[in-house]
């Protein structure tokens, strides 16, 4: 039986990818340590997606390892070997914040992490695909630098201007502060393109926008849109920094960015780089985010504002998708922004109720 790992496997884009290729009959080994839980707190614990992924996801199994532990990670792989068709990659230290706090642990897992779930792949599985979710913080605040224009509710671009439409895979990553965080996923990414490259291994970079859906545990340090709407359900106050609370974010939902995933795993590439996100057709500011929240909830949402935006972060940022639906013309976005929010809302909104 062909063989998917998937590291990150509770997380939200790692859990969906378990269910979505479990369902079209692979085995899924999932590689998670709850190390969301020490990022961020007992909130953020994904301890709860195990469980579920362990109840209704058969053919899966589970493994706690650090993907910083080059023998465990090994382990793995040794066992599974040529089996293995499918690595895909989604454990991450994923916060701004939280890397300039501890510098060497966010690199460790974001670089040296993915260089050891890369190496343990050429050795052991060399032709399997290898997906890896990368983010569109590789760019630094390269596209603060855009002529912006303020409207009521968002800053936007000019119909007009040839990038209106979205950034694309074109856009320098050089000379640009990219935060701490940036700048490991920048090392992580390029790795994986050189695997591709240099090994001639099957790699795909996937950069993402906001990557968002009912699975996400999201905490105030990462994971916007699904904590945005927990605190609309409990009451608790949001803080948005900076831009007048208008900057902009295209939102793409994990099944759609998974089923990316499977169109790359069906005809993979070499060494391939793709900005994933919501693009044109799903996108809003933090503004118009929380009057959805208000709109669900039929209550005003709790909020302040500090002006001291994060450093390297986008003002705007929508993704151009022409690039991989050049290569995959068959896929298309499922989810709007308007309707992940109302999903994060529905399925949360008892277990999130709860914790009041």
């Amino acid at each position: 039986m062909a063989v998917a790992i998937i590291t990150g496997s509770c997380g939200l884009v790692g859990s969906e990818a378990v269910t979505h290729f479990a369902a079209l009959g692979l085995d899924i080994v999932g590689i998670d340590n709850d190390m969301r839980r020490e990022f961020f707190g007992d909130g953020a614990s994904t301890a709860w997606m195990r469980a579920e992924l362990e109840r209704t996801v058969s053919g899966y199994t589970h493994v706690t390892a650090d993907i910083r532990d080059r023998s465990a990670i090994e382990a793995v792989f040794r066992r599974y070997g040529a089996n293995i068709a499918l690595v895909i990659h989604a454990a991450a230290q994923p916060s701004h914040d939280w890397a300039a706090r501890d510098p060497h642990a966010d690199f460790g897992v974001n670089a040296l992490g993915t260089l050891t779930v890369l190496e343990a792949t050429r050795q052991f599985a060399p032709n399997a695909v290898f997906i890896f979710t990368s983010t569109n913080k590789v760019y630094g605040d390269r596209p603060n630098s855009l002529p912006l224009i303020e409207r009521e509710t968002r800053w936007e671009l000019d119909v007009s201007h040839p990038i209106y439409h979205g950034i694309d895979e074109t856009m320098s990553i050089d000379a640009t502060t990219h935060s701490v965080f940036g700048a490991s996923k920048v090392a992580a990414d390029v790795m994986v393109q050189e695997y591709g490259r240099y090994f001639g291994m099957q790699t795909g970079c996937f950069r993402g926008g906001c990557l968002t859906g009912p699975n996400h545990s999201g905490t105030m340090l990462h994971g916007f849109l699904a904590y945005l709407v927990r605190c609309a359900i409990t009451g608790t106050s949001y803080t948005v920094f900076g831009y007048k609370a208008k900057q902009v974010r295209d939102n793409i939902h994990s099944a759609d960015l998974n089923s990316a995933f499977e169109h790359f795993f069906r005809a993979p590439r070499i060494g391939e780089v793709y900005n994933m996100g919501g693009g044109r057709e799903s996108n809003c500011s933090m503004l118009e985010a929380i009057a959805m929240c208000e709109r669900l909830t039929g209550r005003p949402f709790a909020w302040s504002y500090d002006d001291t935006a994060r450093i390297g972060d986008h003002i705007w940022y929508i993704s151009d998708l022409t690039r991989f639906r050049s290569h995959f013309p068959e896929w298309k976005l499922t989810h709007s922004v308007e309707g992940i929010v109302e999903q994060i809302y529905d399925v949360n909104l008892d277990r999130w109720s709860a914790t009041v």
